[in-house]
């Protein structure tokens, strides 16, 4: 493999780690499907049949027909289960469905690691094709046997060469695409207030309270992001893993799609090829928990405090993209932290009591996003535009903008850039 260093040596074969990964009986392996299996009788019965093959005997290698068996058994339970969790929006979706279709990837990812083979690079290819699977089950499914597909993607990162470090080369944020707009001066009027580390209490009455808009500076310094994060290390931590990226520049372009691919792939095509035309933006609301290395490396802002839900209740969301991705002009309900750790975006605000100024959408779909480009407004269509007030910043890395709940925000990337947000009440 180009640019990779040799194959390590893990402890065991693919198939035997993960074997290991699972209860060490059949009847706790039973226990743990409960919730999938009350979906309906079809998935009890093929997961029956997966724990038949598993349990029938102690031995840590299977013959090709049992790991072919695995194979059917999962691409069966993800089949049976694809549609269901596709009827209607997501949140319809019962739990025990999402947790068959998990069990649906965890019996593939069993099979493409028991069938393996040993010619040169199967090995490495039936871990990659397994960690998909995994990934797939841990975007799509629900958690089962103690978050078995997360446990199982590290022990398959194991099995596949470690990435090579790129050569030095020019920092990606001046890499900036030649078709980039210009980023507009930012009035004094405008601007939106700063403050270095200002007391709970202090922004709690001053910000909070009245639903200011602020930039704090100083107060993620410590985090090891802030060091540590680049492409070059996205690319060693999380390349093989598979994520959902939108392809397009804006949500509400008629091209706009989503696809999933691995986290190379996405930097190959839309990162790093400065001859790409097209636009893919990274915007994942699991990605800290389906990667825990990148969770290690920032933390809750303290502010989060002074809000109404646990830690474990704050939404974590990971926006990773080149330059020239935008997020339309939109509103959130909760409150948001918008903290940048690569690059640099230009952000416009404006207030709730604009709204009526701002066209939103009709309809329930995109009832929270404006129809203007902000950039090039159509003030013959939407004159009532002209007059808006709106406070504006471009927010580096190191600084955490403060957008209360509501407030319309316009977002574009000048140059490849990482956020991360926390959504919280």
């Amino acid at each position: 493999m180009s640019g990779a260093e040799p194959l390590r040596q893990p402890d065991a074969c693919p198939w035997a780690a993960a074997r290991r990964l699972l209860p060490g009986t059949r009847e706790a392996f039973a226990r743990g499907w409960e919730g999938a299996a009350a979906a309906e009788r079809a998935v009890s019965s093929l997961l029956g049949q997966a724990a038949e093959l598993l349990y029938r005997s102690p031995e840590s290698c299977v013959g090709p027909a049992r790991a072919v068996r695995l194979l059917q058994l999962g691409d069966g339970l993800c089949d049976y289960t694809w549609e269901k969790l596709n009827t209607g929006p997501w949140r319809a979706v019962g739990r025990g469905w999402r947790q068959a279709y998990a069990y649906g990837c965890l019996l593939r990812a069993l099979g493409l690691c028991a069938g393996g083979g040993e010619s040169e690079g199967a090995e490495e290819k039936a871990a990659r094709a397994a960690l998909r699977a995994c990934d797939l089950g841990l975007l799509l499914g629900a958690p089962v046997l103690d978050n078995v597909l997360g446990r199982m993607a590290d022990v398959l990162r194991e099995h596949l060469p470690r990435p090579r470090a790129a050569a030095a080369e020019e920092p990606a944020q001046k890499k900036t695409r030649q078709d980039a707009p210009l980023v507009p001066a930012v009035k004094t009027e405008a601007a939106i207030p700063r403050l270095r580390c200002p007391s709970l209490e202090h922004f709690r009455d001053n910000y909070l309270s009245p639903q200011r808009p602020l930039i704090l500076e100083g107060v993620v310094d410590h985090w090891p992001c802030m060091r540590k994060w680049s492409v070059d290390y996205l690319h060693q931590v999380a390349g093989s893993r598979t994520v959902p990226v939108e392809l397009g520049c804006r949500y509400t372009d008629e091209e706009w799609t989503q696809s999933l691919m691995t986290v190379d792939d996405f930097i190959r095509q839309y990162i790093k090829n400065e001859f790409q035309t097209q636009t893919g933006y990274l915007a994942q609301h699991q990605l800290f928990d389906q990667i825990p290395e990148l969770k290690e490396d920032i933390g809750i802002p303290d502010y989060c405090c002074l809000g109404k839900e646990d830690e474990d209740d704050i939404a974590i969301n990971a926006w990773f993209g080149p330059a020239g991705t935008i997020s339309p002009l939109h509103q959130d309900p909760q409150q948001n932290f918008l903290v940048q750790v690569m690059g640099q975006k230009y952000i416009r605000l404006y207030s709730p009591e604009q709204s009526e100024k701002l066209y939103p959408y009709e309809g329930h779909i995109l009832h929270n996003t404006s129809q203007v480009d902000v950039e090039d407004p159509d003030l013959v269509k939407f004159p009532k535009f002209k007059a808006t007030a709106f406070q504006a910043c471009v927010l580096s890395p190191g600084q955490v903008l403060f957008i209360p709940a509501s407030y319309w925000h316009y977002v574009r990337a000048m140059n490849t850039s990482f956020s991360v947000s926390f959504w919280w009440s």
